[in-house]
């Protein structure tokens, strides 16, 4: 079996389905995904919240760029918007109180409080142990199974086609246009776009581009069942130190080690020492006591070296064009990035964000070389 197509796009995670969703309105685009499913990785495994100030000051540009698509998308696609309340609340001990002020200083939105205040939000805070806490109030819960399935209605009403369970094995040039051969056929295309998250590093390889320093990293999680209060209206509380975090979710609440181990690209499992490590530091941080974890599991976020995605053609393949690294930002930057994308590949240029920060995302950048 042979298929052609303007574009192919492989992964199909949240990057390479908003990618194909905006392509699709431009040229013939097929998606290949090796999973049963899209977005079974770090799309399905995502903390699903959206923070102004996450990420260094390229990714700050993107979360802005992304927020008007996450509110109010398109009519026709989505009903409503993707976010909805939630607050992030940063805690620091005295020793960590320089990486509040830090975080305080880049910051938009965020405000300090008193600890008291900061244990009206949280209740279950121990006392005494920390000194100084930080509000970003706008910080909101992403609906990503919505938003995922809003941009696969999109890139199929335009004609866009999704293919599952295909593992590509290579890619080659033949008379100008690439040849990905698969697990079940071959795929014939003059533009490939990779976005195939942890393994991106891979599928450039195979490619016959230079490798960009991709590494993917293990964060794991616990559901812990939280039956005897209502945490529906708590923020999404984080350690200032990156150790800890937690966040409501249905009922429960899901608490993280913040863990970022590097590992070989798979479908990840937590680490149980790890993930006993991390709740532990949640009961020294609060009143409460973990006898029971209703569901663990853990996820990839696949980082380039300077911790900023990796968006634009490659410098020295012709026509291949690279959708990674987007770390733990890629759900709240995929409107943003995924427009980037479509733009870059059709016309080169984009006026979603500023030249510069275009410039930080360039695979040529001197961080990915």
């Amino acid at each position: 079996m042979k298929e052609c197509a303007d574009i192919v796009i492989i992964g199909a995670g949240i990057a390479g389905i908003s990618a194909g969703a905006r392509l699709s309105s431009h040229a013939d685009v097929i998606v290949l995904e090796r999973e049963p499913v899209p977005g079974m990785h770090a799309t399905g495994r995502s903390a699903a919240t959206y923070i102004r100030n996450y990420g260094n000051a390229t990714l700050r540009a993107l979360n802005a760029a992304s927020h008007a698509d996450l509110a109010t998308p398109l009519p026709e696609f989505s009903e409503a918007g993707f976010l909805s309340p939630r607050g992030l609340l940063y805690l620091a001990k005295p020793e960590d109180s320089a990486a509040l002020d830090d975080e305080l200083d880049d910051a938009k939105g965020m405000q300090e409080i008193t600890v008291e205040e900061a244990t009206r939000h949280f209740p279950i805070l121990r006392p005494g142990l920390f000194s100084r806490a930080a509000i970003e109030p706008d910080a909101s819960d992403i609906d990503v199974d919505r938003l995922m399935q809003s941009f696969l209605r999109q890139m199929r009403a335009a004609g866009g086609r999704l293919v599952t369970e295909v593992e590509v094995l290579g890619l080659h040039r033949v008379g100008g246009n690439w040849q990905i051969e698969t697990t079940t056929g071959s795929y014939v295309a003059p533009t490939v776009v990779n976005a195939a998250g942890a393994w991106a590093d891979l599928i450039g390889l195979m490619a016959g581009a230079r490798a960009k320093g991709l590494v993917p990293k293990r964060r794991s999680a616990a559901l812990l069942p939280f039956a005897d209060r209502d945490v529906t209206h708590w923020p999404l509380v984080a350690s200032i130190a990156e150790d800890w975090y937690a966040k409501p979710d249905a009922g429960r609440l899901l608490v993280s080690p913040a863990d970022q181990d590097p590992v070989a690209p798979m479908d990840a499992w937590p680490d149980e020492m790890v993930l006993a490590e991390g709740l532990h530091r949640f009961e020294l941080a609060t009143q409460v006591s973990v006898t029971r974890i209703e569901h663990k599991w853990a996820g990839l976020r696949t980082f380039a070296p300077d911790k900023t995605p990796v968006v634009g053609f490659d410098p020295d393949v012709q026509d291949f064009f690279w959708l990674a690294g987007q770390g733990g930002y890629g759900i709240q930057t995929a409107p943003a990035l995924s427009q980037i994308a479509a733009d870059l590949v059709m016309s080169g240029t984009t006026e979603v964000v500023e030249p510069t920060i275009v410039s930080n995302l360039s695979p040529a950048r001197e961080a990915v070389r």
